[in-house]
């Protein structure tokens, strides 16, 4: 794993880039810095979920204002949006899954992730993800999933590489699968009415499905990597190129975040509850994240494989394009 560093990130920059994301840059009226003593407006686009709960925390403590960033952060409905709107220059940065953006990428997008966004804790049994089934269900492990139908929130994705994984290690049979899509907070119903086998969920939903008596069968991130580094923040190559200062206060801002949100997982519960409607009695029975500050290297070409191997793209994912 590696620290990003604003040299890499200037050795990176691609000067051709998307014409239309170019423009936006221009345009936007905030790149190239800001006069002295005035405060740089930042937008990001994030999904509110757990994962963001560091830079939620980070704008709180006051981390970007000290680094000359005006914070606003925008809420999308999941990477799938957030991509364009970092390209087209309507956000700054994002916070992605690391699959999706690997698919961004390929399709020829120039972005880069500049910082981690979470990882898997790595420990199976406390983990904030994993695949559950009814409390009844004949279902007893991963392998057992062969020929299941099983619940994603995103066709062909980080769901379906990793839930394939864990069947893979399990012993069964990874391609004899079927992955229906599926919205995290319709998945514990879905599993009760027998609507689906299983489901991949994520905290909250984890915790939820726990509560209603479903069984976890999974642990696909801990099954997939050491510390699986699930999603990252990102911009586009045109801003780090035009804007390496703002970069790397942004980086320096969102690393100090992480840091602070690691040591302090209680504030982190607690600011959680600001941007969703997580109640008090299920907040303290979430499992969190881990917030790493370096860019997991191993484990994003880990995911770079699978994504080749089950088909999700056509040709090998260059990892080093995508890291700083």
């Amino acid at each position: 794993m590696r620290r990003v560093g604003i040299a890499a990130l200037k050795a990176a920059a691609i000067v051709t880039v998307l014409a239309t994301t170019a423009a936006c840059g221009s345009d936007s009226g905030e790149g190239g810095g800001s006069a002295e003593g005035e405060l740089q407006k930042v937008t990001v686009g994030i999904i509110p979920i757990v994962d963001v709960a560091p830079i939620y925390l980070g704008d709180e403590q006051g981390f970007f204002e000290e680094r000359g960033i005006d914070l606003t952060l925008e809420a999308g409905q999941g990477g799938a949006a957030i991509v364009p709107g970092v390209m087209s220059g309507q956000f700054q940065f994002g916070f992605s899954n690391v699959t999706s953006l690997m698919l961004a990428r390929g399709e020829g997008l120039p972005l880069k992730i500049v910082a981690p966004g979470n990882s898997s804790t790595g420990k199976e049994g406390e983990d904030f993800s994993a695949v559950v089934v009814a409390g009844d269900s004949d279902i007893q492990s991963a392998k057992d999933l062969s020929g299941k139908t099983v619940a994603v929130n995103t066709l062909n994705n980080i769901g379906d590489t990793t839930v394939r994984e864990s069947i893979r290690k399990d012993g069964g049979n990874p391609d004899d699968v079927q992955f229906v899509e599926l919205a995290f907070p319709d998945m514990p119903a879905a599993v009760a009415s027998g609507n689906v086998d299983a489901a991949w969920v994520v905290e909250p939903f984890v915790a939820i499905s726990e509560d209603q008596g479903h069984r976890v069968v999974a642990w696909n991130l801990v099954d997939t990597a050491p510390e699986l580094m699930i999603a990252g923040y990102f911009t586009s190559e045109e801003l780090i190129d035009s804007d390496p200062e703002l970069v790397e206060s942004f980086v320096d801002a969102i690393t100090e975040s992480l840091e602070y949100a690691e040591a302090h997982p209680d504030e982190a519960r607690a600011i959680v509850q600001t941007y969703t409607e997580i109640d008090d009695e299920l907040i303290e029975k979430v499992t969190l994240p881990k917030w790493p500050t370096e860019v997991n290297e191993e484990s994003t070409q880990k995911l770079a494989d699978l994504a080749e191997q089950d088909g999700l793209v056509k040709e090998p994912v260059d990892v080093a394009a995508l890291l700083p």
